[in-house]
C-alpha cells in the first residue's frame, strides 16, 4: 500500500495547477504500479535518473515524485520555455532549460548543482532524449547525471519505468486512454559513487559513473520487462541514427 508523502517544499501557482489538471486526468486515463517508492529520500538534494521512453513520462514520473513528497526539477529542453503557455509553466515550476548540444549546455549544469545544494530533487534523463534503442532498452547515456552528483556529492536514486510508450508512443500524438494502459516505476537504491567522489573530474571518472547509472537504470528496466537486457546498450551515433529528434523522419527521408 502505498504511504502518501506531503510536499514540504512550497508550490507556486504553476505546481498547483498541474496537480489541480494532471493528476485527476492521469489517474483517468492511465494505471500505475509504483514498486520501491519509499527508496526516494523524503528530503534532501539529490538526482533522480531515469530512462526515457515517451514524451508522457515526465508527467506520470513527475506524479510518482510527488506523491513521495518531492518536487521535481527536470533538465527540460530548452524550447519548452519559448513556447506560449508552457513557457509560464515551467518557468515558475523552476524547471532547468538546456541547450541540447551547445556549450550552453554547461549553464544547466550549473543550474542543476545549485538546485541539489539548495535541498532540491533535480531529475536528469541520461539519454538526454527519448531511447532511440529498437527494442525500447535504455542506451547510452551521457555524463550529465554523474557530473552533477561528483559534483555536489549528492545520491543518484536510479528510477527504471516500463509502459508509458504504451499509453504515448514516443514521436506520436496519438494518446491511448481506453482502455487505461499501466505505467511500471521501479526506484533503485542510490548507485554506489563513493569511490570517485572527491577525486578530479575527468572524462574517465565521468564516463564510469555514468555507466554504473545507467546500469543500475538498465537493471530495473529488465526487472519491470522480465528479460534480460541486451549486452551491449545502443549507440544512436555508432549507429548512424540522429541523437535528437524523431529517427523516424531519417529513414522517411532516405526512402525518398
Amino acid at each position: 500500500m502505498l504511504k502518501v508523502r506531503k510536499v514540504q517544499e512550497k508550490r507556486g501557482w504553476a505546481w498547483a495547477t498541474v496537480v489541480a489538471i494532471i493528476k485527476p486526468l492521469l489517474i483517468t486515463t492511465t494505471k500505475h504500479e509504483w514498486i520501491d517508492g519509499e527508496k526516494i529520500p523524503a528530503s534532501g538534494g539529490c538526482v533522480v535518473a531515469m530512462n526515457h521512453i515517451s514524451h508522457i513520462d515526465p508527467l506520470t514520473l513527475g506524479w510518482l515524485l510527488y506523491e513521495h513528497g518531492r518536487l521535481v526539477r527536470y533538465l527540460a529542453k530548452d524550447a519548452l520555455f519559448e513556447t506560449p503557455v508552457v513557457k509560464h509553466i515551467v518557468r515558475d515550476a523552476k524547471q532547468i532549460p538546456v541547450s541540447r548540444l551547445t556549450s550552453d549546455a554547461a549553464k544547466a549544469f550549473d543550474a542543476a548543482c545549485q538546485a541539489v545544494r539548495d535541498g532540491e530533487c533535480v531529475g536528469v534523463y541520461p539519454e538526454g532524449t527519448i531511447t532511440k534503442d529498437p527494442t525500447g532498452w535504455p542506451m547510452r547515456g551521457k555524463t550529465g547525471a554523474a557530473r552533477i552528483a561528483l559534483e555536489t556529492g549528492c545520491p543518484v536514486i536510479p528510477i527504471g519505468q516500463w509502459g508509458a510508450q504504451d499509453i504515448l508512443p514516443a514521436y506520436s500524438l496519438r494518446f491511448h486512454a481506453f482502455p487505461r494502459r499501466t505505467a511500471h516505476y521501479k526506484v533503485g537504491d542510490p548507485v554506489d559513487l563513493s569511490d570517485l567522489v572527491g577525486r578530479p573530474i575527468t572524462n574517465d571518472l565521468l564516463q564510469e559513473a555514468t555507466e554504473r547509472i545507467m546500469a543500475a537504470i538498465t537493471d530495473l528496466v529488465a526487472d519491470l520487462r522480465g528479460e534480460p537486457a541486451p549486452a551491449v546498450r545502443f549507440d544512436p551515433r555508432a549507429a548512424g541514427v540522429r541523437q535528437i529528434g524523431n529517427p523516424r523522419k531519417d529513414k522517411k527521408r532516405r526512402r525518398a
